[in-house]
Protein backbone atom coordinates (compact mmCIF):
# COMPACT_ATOMS: atom_id res chain seq x y z
CA UNK A 1 0.00 0.00 0.00
CA UNK A 2 1.11 3.55 -0.62
CA UNK A 3 0.97 6.51 1.75
CA UNK A 4 -2.59 7.66 1.04
CA UNK A 5 -4.05 4.15 1.25
CA UNK A 6 -2.25 3.61 4.56
CA UNK A 7 -3.72 6.87 5.84
CA UNK A 8 -7.18 5.89 4.58
CA UNK A 9 -6.98 2.64 6.52
CA UNK A 10 -5.74 4.48 9.63
CA UNK A 11 -8.59 6.99 9.46
CA UNK A 12 -11.29 4.36 8.94
CA UNK A 13 -9.93 2.11 11.69
CA UNK A 14 -9.60 4.97 14.19
CA UNK A 15 -5.81 4.86 14.52
CA UNK A 16 -5.85 8.63 15.16
CA UNK A 17 -7.66 8.20 18.50
CA UNK A 18 -6.49 10.28 21.43
CA UNK A 19 -7.78 7.74 23.97
CA UNK A 20 -6.05 4.62 22.70
CA UNK A 21 -9.41 3.05 21.82
CA UNK A 22 -9.90 2.99 18.03
CA UNK A 23 -13.68 2.96 18.52
CA UNK A 24 -13.39 6.52 19.89
CA UNK A 25 -12.34 7.75 16.44
CA UNK A 26 -13.34 7.20 12.84
CA UNK A 27 -13.67 8.88 9.49
CA UNK A 28 -16.14 10.83 7.43
CA UNK A 29 -16.29 11.70 3.76
CA UNK A 30 -17.02 15.23 2.60
CA UNK A 31 -17.60 15.66 -1.13
CA UNK A 32 -17.49 19.16 -2.61
CA UNK A 33 -18.27 20.48 -6.06
CA UNK A 34 -15.52 22.18 -8.07
CA UNK A 35 -16.73 25.57 -6.76
CA UNK A 36 -16.50 24.45 -3.12
CA UNK A 37 -20.19 23.75 -2.44
CA UNK A 38 -20.66 20.71 -0.23
CA UNK A 39 -22.51 17.93 -2.08
CA UNK A 40 -22.38 15.04 0.42
CA UNK A 41 -21.17 14.30 3.96
CA UNK A 42 -21.40 11.10 6.00
CA UNK A 43 -19.43 9.00 8.45
CA UNK A 44 -17.75 5.97 6.90
CA UNK A 45 -17.82 2.34 7.96
CA UNK A 46 -14.44 0.94 8.95
CA UNK A 47 -13.70 -0.93 5.73
CA UNK A 48 -12.81 -0.16 2.13
CA UNK A 49 -11.34 -1.90 -0.87
CA UNK A 50 -9.85 -1.18 -4.25
CA UNK A 51 -11.73 -2.51 -7.24
CA UNK A 52 -10.12 -5.61 -8.71
CA UNK A 53 -10.43 -4.36 -12.29
CA UNK A 54 -9.82 -0.63 -11.81
CA UNK A 55 -7.17 0.49 -9.29
CA UNK A 56 -8.60 4.04 -9.40
CA UNK A 57 -11.95 2.88 -8.07
CA UNK A 58 -12.53 2.59 -4.31
CA UNK A 59 -15.47 0.94 -2.61
CA UNK A 60 -16.58 2.47 0.68
CA UNK A 61 -19.70 2.35 2.85
CA UNK A 62 -21.18 5.66 4.03
CA UNK A 63 -23.05 5.20 7.30
CA UNK A 64 -26.58 6.39 6.48
CA UNK A 65 -30.10 5.07 6.99
CA UNK A 66 -29.99 4.62 10.76
CA UNK A 67 -32.74 5.13 13.30
CA UNK A 68 -34.55 3.67 16.27
CA UNK A 69 -36.39 0.49 15.41
CA UNK A 70 -40.17 0.61 15.87
CA UNK A 71 -39.90 -2.85 17.44
CA UNK A 72 -39.63 -2.70 21.24
CA UNK A 73 -36.22 -3.56 22.65
CA UNK A 74 -34.41 -3.63 19.30
CA UNK A 75 -32.76 -0.22 19.62
CA UNK A 76 -30.88 1.63 16.91
CA UNK A 77 -30.65 -0.16 13.56
CA UNK A 78 -29.52 0.58 10.02
CA UNK A 79 -31.26 -0.23 6.77
CA UNK A 80 -28.48 -2.06 4.94
CA UNK A 81 -30.18 -1.46 1.61
CA UNK A 82 -29.64 2.26 2.24
CA UNK A 83 -26.20 1.98 3.89
CA UNK A 84 -24.86 0.22 0.83
CA UNK A 85 -21.47 0.33 -0.79
CA UNK A 86 -20.56 3.33 -2.90
CA UNK A 87 -17.97 3.69 -5.64
CA UNK A 88 -15.44 6.51 -5.58
CA UNK A 89 -13.71 6.88 -8.96
CA UNK A 90 -10.66 9.09 -8.49
CA UNK A 91 -8.06 10.64 -10.79
CA UNK A 92 -5.57 11.81 -8.14
CA UNK A 93 -5.04 11.08 -4.46
CA UNK A 94 -2.90 12.60 -1.72
CA UNK A 95 -2.66 13.14 2.02
CA UNK A 96 -2.95 16.83 2.91
CA UNK A 97 -1.08 18.67 5.67
CA UNK A 98 -3.86 17.90 8.19
CA UNK A 99 -3.81 14.16 7.50
CA UNK A 100 -6.95 13.99 5.36
CA UNK A 101 -7.02 11.83 2.26
CA UNK A 102 -7.97 14.06 -0.66
CA UNK A 103 -9.33 12.39 -3.78
CA UNK A 104 -9.98 14.39 -6.92
CA UNK A 105 -12.82 12.55 -8.55
CA UNK A 106 -13.33 11.65 -12.18
CA UNK A 107 -15.89 14.05 -13.60
CA UNK A 108 -19.07 12.54 -14.94
CA UNK A 109 -20.09 14.12 -18.26
CA UNK A 110 -16.99 16.34 -18.45
CA UNK A 111 -16.36 19.33 -16.21
CA UNK A 112 -13.93 19.77 -13.35
CA UNK A 113 -15.29 17.03 -11.12
CA UNK A 114 -15.67 16.87 -7.38
CA UNK A 115 -13.23 16.48 -4.51
CA UNK A 116 -13.71 13.94 -1.74
CA UNK A 117 -11.98 14.48 1.60
CA UNK A 118 -11.78 11.56 3.98
CA UNK A 119 -10.95 13.01 7.37
CA UNK A 120 -11.49 12.38 11.08
CA UNK A 121 -15.16 12.29 12.05
CA UNK A 122 -16.39 14.39 14.94
CA UNK A 123 -19.54 15.40 16.76
CA UNK A 124 -22.79 13.91 15.49
CA UNK A 125 -20.99 11.97 12.75
CA UNK A 126 -18.76 10.24 15.29
CA UNK A 127 -21.82 9.47 17.44
CA UNK A 128 -23.54 7.90 14.42
CA UNK A 129 -20.41 5.86 13.70
CA UNK A 130 -20.53 4.61 17.30
CA UNK A 131 -24.13 3.50 16.77
CA UNK A 132 -23.00 1.76 13.56
CA UNK A 133 -20.24 -0.08 15.44
CA UNK A 134 -22.77 -1.25 18.06
CA UNK A 135 -25.16 -2.33 15.30
CA UNK A 136 -22.45 -4.29 13.45
CA UNK A 137 -21.63 -6.13 16.69
CA UNK A 138 -25.17 -7.57 16.55
CA UNK A 139 -24.67 -9.07 13.08
CA UNK A 140 -23.71 -12.67 12.56
CA UNK A 141 -20.12 -13.33 11.46
CA UNK A 142 -21.42 -14.18 7.98
CA UNK A 143 -23.40 -10.92 7.75
CA UNK A 144 -20.45 -8.88 8.98
CA UNK A 145 -18.14 -10.52 6.45
CA UNK A 146 -20.61 -9.74 3.66
CA UNK A 147 -20.61 -6.07 4.69
CA UNK A 148 -16.82 -5.88 4.85
CA UNK A 149 -16.37 -7.47 1.42
CA UNK A 150 -18.14 -4.52 -0.22
CA UNK A 151 -19.12 -6.84 -3.05
CA UNK A 152 -22.90 -6.38 -3.32
CA UNK A 153 -25.04 -3.39 -4.23
CA UNK A 154 -28.11 -4.65 -2.41
CA UNK A 155 -28.82 -6.43 0.85
CA UNK A 156 -31.31 -9.18 1.51
CA UNK A 157 -32.15 -10.69 4.84
CA UNK A 158 -32.19 -8.99 8.21
CA UNK A 159 -32.07 -5.20 8.22
CA UNK A 160 -32.91 -4.83 4.51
Amino acid sequence: MNTWTNQLTNLLEGAHTSTGDPLDAGARIVVTESGGTEAFRAPLARHWREDEDDPRLLWIRPVVGGGLSPEPGVGYVFNLSVARRRAVHWRSAEVDSRGAVVLRLVAAYGGDGQTARIEPAGGAELEELGRWDTFVDRLSPKEEQALEELAEDSWSGRFA
